[in-house]
């Protein structure tokens, strides 16, 4: 049905919400982040992934370069002085970011799996069936395309190329979650219609038996 926003006074698409600290609609909002001061949703969700990856690398790459200076000190083969505290300092934000970054990269890249936002993990979008989680659910490979785009090139780079223009997304159709169902029910007529006329058979030839 058609959604509307009290505090914007306008219509709000499919999988658009309200963001308290903007004081504004967001189309496909997933959070409102504030490591970037910013709502993250459809016109900048594929560069928050991209952010999130190139930190993870830039924090493995700080920990990599000192590790080695950590050992030296470690093994008395350099001597101790102020570069020691900072060595320390640098190695053990590098390896909290990591992993902090890691779990939370992780979890957007399952988002992304299904199709989902923050938003509607927690909240299933409503269709005309009722709610339903995987309603924007296309499959692995078009879940990807409907983030990063069609050309694999571009995954990586900071460069928009997501599909679609934010107010209308494709959807599971009801015909494709029924078609288990018509398939089994057509498997059922025809094994019905076949079977009729080997039971006509039978009894045909039981009668010529009695007969007989």
């Amino acid at each position: 049905g058609i959604r509307f926003c009290d505090r914007c006074q306008l219509i709000k698409p499919d999988r658009c919400h309200h963001c308290s600290v903007c004081a504004m609609c967001v189309l496909k909002m997933d959070h409102h982040c504030p490591w970037v001061n910013n709502c993250i949703g459809f016109s900048n969700y594929k560069f928050f992934l991209l952010f999130l990856a190139y930190s993870l690398l830039y924090c493995l790459y700080i920990a990599a370069t000192v590790f080695k200076y950590f050992i030296k000190y470690w093994t008395g083969e350099l001597t101790n002085g102020r570069s020691k505290f900072h060595i320390l300092f640098l190695l053990f934000v590098a390896i909290m970011f990591f992993v902090s970054l890691m779990f939370l990269f992780g979890y957007h890249c399952w988002l992304v799996s299904r199709n989902r936002s923050t938003l509607e993990a927690f909240s299933a979008p409503v269709f005309q069936n009722g709610p339903d989680k995987n309603g924007f659910n296309l499959g692995f490979v078009k879940n990807l395309q409907q983030v990063f785009g069609e050309e694999k090139k571009l995954w990586l780079l900071p460069i928009a190329s997501s599909q679609g223009d934010g107010h209308f997304f494709p959807m599971r159709a009801l015909s494709e979650a029924r078609n288990p169902l018509l398939t089994n029910e057509e498997q059922w007529e025809e094994d019905g219609i076949d079977e009729e006329p080997q039971g006509s058979g039978e009894a045909s030839s039981l009668a010529m038996e009695r007969e007989t």
